[in-house]
């Protein structure tokens, strides 16, 4: 069983900064890959950013040069830095983590992030 626990949302005005915290636990070690999405209201599910076992990452258009993310090996954590939000940055962002490139996806219950203009 793997438990995937995010925390950090919240409300900001436009400009300003908001960091994302996410920490899967239970039976894995070290998950192959983990990262965050984010849905929009009224919108489709769109990939915000990823990371690797290896340290590689990956960003989505929208987020480039604005969020950061890092991870925390020895706790299984992943951070979301956003820095410069806008208004379209307001969704509610997934965190999930892949114990394997080829096992299933678990995924947390979201965290509501509001940008107000």
């Amino acid at each position: 069983q793997v438990k995937i626990v995010e925390s950090g949302g919240g409300t900001v005005q436009s400009g300003g900064s908001l960091r994302l915290s996410c920490t899967a636990s239970g039976t894995l070690s070290s998950p192959f890959e983990m990262g965050w999405y984010r849905r929009p209201p009224g919108k489709e599910r769109e990939r915000v950013a990823l990371i690797w076992s290896h340290g590689d990452t990956n960003y989505g258009d929208s987020v480039k040069g604005r969020f950061t993310i890092s991870r925390d090996y020895a706790n299984n954590t992943v951070h979301l830095q956003m820095n410069s939000l806008k208004s379209e940055d307001t969704a509610v962002y997934y965190c999930f983590a892949d114990p394997t490139e080829f096992s299933h996806r678990y995924w947390g219950q979201g965290a509501q992030v509001t940008v107000s203009s």
